[in-house]
């Protein structure tokens, strides 16, 4: 599971990363942890320090971004790569990487986010800290900084996994049916999952 605080929305409009969290879930549980603040050498933005508690001094004194992306890297592996809203953080894993001449090499990415929206239709928001607070997850640390968030979002993904278990009588949970669950509408998930487990691929 893995998590960003940034400089802004999109690295194609020169966002950075200030923060990042990932964190290993093997066996339901998560079994090891990636976290460090880090230096873009950018300005970081005064509405962000408010929303994030991120200062410009934290960031100026954190390991360079040549550091800690390729230790990144290394932790992620070949492993399969979640994150609440997925396509964000990819895009910003990916910008980085690219700019040092490497490259992510996880074999899927799994979005929580879309996740909930098709296994948990009708909730009134999707947003990490109201759908944990929907689902009864407590949310621990502190919003919009990334071991909290990606602990929460870890969390998240944890009890979709109970639910299909329950629901459905999944008895593990594979990465490749969360991809293709995540492909569907909200609609047609009771339905491809019953017909899944009857007639498996």
């Amino acid at each position: 599971m893995l998590d960003f605080e940034t400089t802004g929305l999109s690295p194609a409009a020169g966002a950075r990363i200030t923060e990042v969290a990932a964190l290993r879930i093997e066996g339901g549980r998560i079994v090891d942890r990636f976290v460090s603040l880090v230096n873009c050498h950018v300005r970081v933005p005064s509405f962000i320090t408010g929303l994030t508690g991120i200062t410009q001094q934290m960031v100026d004194s954190a390991p360079c971004v040549s550091r800690v992306v390729p230790e990144l890297l290394r932790f992620i592996g070949t492993n399969a790569l979640s994150a609440h809203n997925a396509s964000f953080d990819e895009k910003f894993l990916c910008a980085e990487s690219r700019d040092l001449g490497l490259a992510p090499a996880h074999r899927s990415l799994i979005c929580s986010l879309k996740l909930s929206r098709r296994l948990f239709p009708g909730l009134s928001s999707y947003k990490l800290g109201t759908l944990s607070s929907s689902l009864g997850i407590r949310f621990t640390g502190t919003a919009h900084r990334a071991e909290a968030d990606a602990e929460a979002s870890a969390n998240v993904l944890l009890h979709i996994g109970d639910h299909l278990r329950r629901t459905y009588g999944v008895s593990s949970i594979d990465t490749r049916l969360l991809a293709r669950v995540t492909a569907l509408s909200a609609a047609r998930v009771p339905e491809f999952l019953a017909r899944e487990l009857c007639h498996p691929a």
